[in-house]
């Protein structure tokens, strides 16, 4: 259901897209396609993890809020200073817990949220057949129990990820250009 916008930071002059949903639901493939199209800087969440987290997700073991809270301040931390030097950004970022989302809110970027969303079936699938990720397959239950459901929140925005991969990027460059104006205001010269 639509709502309000109230895209956090508005005054700021540097875009943040943030790609977020459990694993499987097509962040990182979604994200770089963006940054692509709008020419902005792609970064993947996973590429914050301390290693100790990454060997505990590929054992099947799930991060506790603890391990998860310096992972986030690291993420807002860097996007602070890609405010202070205008950097546009996309960003992959599982974005499972309302407290997390908040801490990006708090970088001080112009931000969206696209929520990536599919049943459990689509995204187990999804997960069993990708090749060569660090997290094991059997996390995905553990990521849907700690999804926090981010639908009232005004900068967040839903996007079924069951459509074609076309499909889905259209959807989310239709929002990102209806809601960042991004067609005028921050495409590169």
């Amino acid at each position: 259901m639509p709502h309000p916008t109230a895209i956090s930071n508005p005054d700021s002059s540097t875009n943040l897209i943030i790609l977020m949903g459990v694993s499987g639901s097509g962040k990182s493939s979604i994200a770089k396609a963006l940054a692509e199209h709008y020419g902005y800087d792609y970064l993947d969440g996973d590429d914050f993890h301390s290693q100790e987290s990454r060997d505990r997700m590929a054992q099947g073991l799930p991060l506790t809020d603890e391990m998860r809270l310096p992972w986030v301040i690291r993420m807002r931390d860097y996007f602070r200073d890609a405010a202070r030097n205008h950097q546009h950004s996309t960003l992959a970022f599982s974005g499972l817990k309302r407290v997390h989302r908040d801490e990006l809110r708090k970088a001080g970027t112009k931000t969206i949220f696209l929520f990536l969303h599919s049943d459990r079936s689509t995204i187990q699938t999804r997960v069993n057949q990708r090749a060569g990720h660090f997290m094991a397959p059997s996390l995905v239950d553990s990521q849907f129990d700690s999804l926090e459901d981010p639908s009232l929140e005004a900068d967040v925005f839903e996007i079924n990820v069951q459509a074609s991969f076309d499909q889905v990027l259209a959807n989310a460059i239709q929002i990102i250009d209806r809601e960042l104006h991004c067609q005028t205001d921050a495409l590169p010269a």
